[in-house]
């Protein structure tokens, strides 16, 4: 019996224990959530800091504030200095002509992504305060399961 209960874990294993894909990435900056959204309905809900500055939409480089609006995840970098990274796409069409309209660079490079290298064991204190220079950051193990769930060109929605 043993034997066959076995079979049937190696077996259906990597069905069961399969990461559903998203469609959508929801980030509430309030709430201080992502979401991974299929089929219009959340699947999974994970804690997030921001920038040291997190309130409004970013508006240049330097500013450590986390965009607001739709963008696109249009890349993974397994070899991030932080464990593991997708892109959002920022900056968009209109905030690279709102940030030339005041003559200051827009900035870039926003990612979702775990915790620096060799600090995940940090987590529990570094996931209480905001202290990325922008991005969106997610303990290691939430950053796995993100990883798994999304593909590039999936849309993300940043909200306030």
């Amino acid at each position: 019996m043993k034997a066959v209960l076995l079979l049937c874990l190696l077996l259906c294993g990597g069905t069961v224990l399969a990461t559903p894909k998203a469609d959508a990435v929801r980030v509430d900056k309030s709430a201080r959530t992502l979401q991974l959204i299929a089929e219009g309905k959340p699947f999974a809900t994970f804690d997030v800091v921001f920038g040291a500055n997190p309130d409004g939409h970013k508006q240049q480089e330097g500013d450590e504030r986390t965009p607001e609006g739709r963008y696109t995840l249009d890349y993974k970098k397994a070899d991030s200095g932080y464990y593991k990274a997708i892109h959002v796409s920022y900056p968009n069409a209109a905030d690279v002509a709102n940030a030339r309209s005041r003559g200051v660079d827009p900035g870039g490079l926003i990612m979702i992504h775990g915790q620096r290298n060799g600090w995940g064991w940090w987590s529990w204190l570094t996931q209480r305060f905001d202290w990325t220079n922008g991005c969106i950051a997610v303990d290691d193990a939430s950053m796995e399961t993100i990883w798994q769930a999304v593909e590039p060109g999936t849309p993300i929605e940043i909200l306030p």
